[in-house]
């Protein structure tokens, strides 16, 4: 932080920074929006997510606001409700000369971290022993009923925005579960609603099998309070 308040802003200061791109600029929303590798002065890994017009509309906002705004409302919301998501570094939005948006949200890297279908593609399922996956699910469990109970709605939970880190070995060996991709986020009037929605598209669009979905489904009502009709 100190870094880029000695060199200006701290909007112009992550605005210059330049990296891999992870997620190519996609055209949408009216602008453009994509996600950067960047390395900070202490060699420390974040990721930026970078936009130029890319908004939403809603009742609060009519003319427009950058996304990572929305995201970043949902990802102070859910730290302090205890889901498990990377933590903020920066996060700001200016118009430019022409007044268009610009929009910047830098987070730390989630160390150790692999989203789920790659988990399972590298082969977790031979690696780790079923008390593992127990875990995992119990946690993934746990991370969307306080979300949910929350009245918040992920609005795009597949299984590349769902990271597991596992640490320890064999028996002991323990499994955090973390959530990304935020910019749908909204909240819900209904928790049912939200939670129909969200485990709707996690069973359409991850790598769980049946027998880990019926688990999962099972530490998930245990931590809502009640079942969730439909999702079986």
């Amino acid at each position: 932080m100190a870094t880029a308040q000695h060199r200006g802003s701290q909007f112009d200061y992550y605005w210059q920074q330049q990296g891999e791109w992870v997620e190519a600029p996609n055209q949408r929303r009216g602008g453009e929006s994509g996600v950067q590798r960047l390395n900070d002065a202490s060699g420390q890994l974040l990721y930026a997510k970078r936009q130029i017009g890319h908004t939403y509309r809603s009742l609060l906002h009519p003319f427009g606001r950058p996304t990572v705004l929305r995201e970043q409302d949902a990802l102070h919301s859910f730290e302090e409700l205890g889901v498990r998501v990377p933590r903020i570094v920066y996060c700001g939005a200016e118009r430019d000369g022409d007044h268009q948006w610009r929009a910047l949200l830098v987070s730390e890297a989630l160390d150790g971290f692999v989203d789920l279908d790659s988990w399972h593609a590298e082969g977790a399922r031979e690696t780790y022993p079923p008390v593992l996956h127990e875990r995992m699910l119990k946690d993934l469990a746990d991370n969307l009923s306080r979300m949910h109970l929350g009245h918040w709605q992920h609005g795009c939970l597949y299984g590349k925005h769902v990271f597991i880190k596992v640490s320890g070995e064999g028996e002991q060996a323990r499994a955090e579960v973390a959530l990304l991709d935020l910019e749908k986020c909204r909240r819900r009037i209904s928790r049912h609603r939200a939670a129909l929605n969200d485990l709707g598209q996690l069973r359409r669009h991850s790598s769980l099998n049946d027998a880990e979905w019926q688990t999962l489904l099972y530490f998930y009502q245990m931590a809502f309070g009640s079942a969730v009709k439909g999702l079986e």
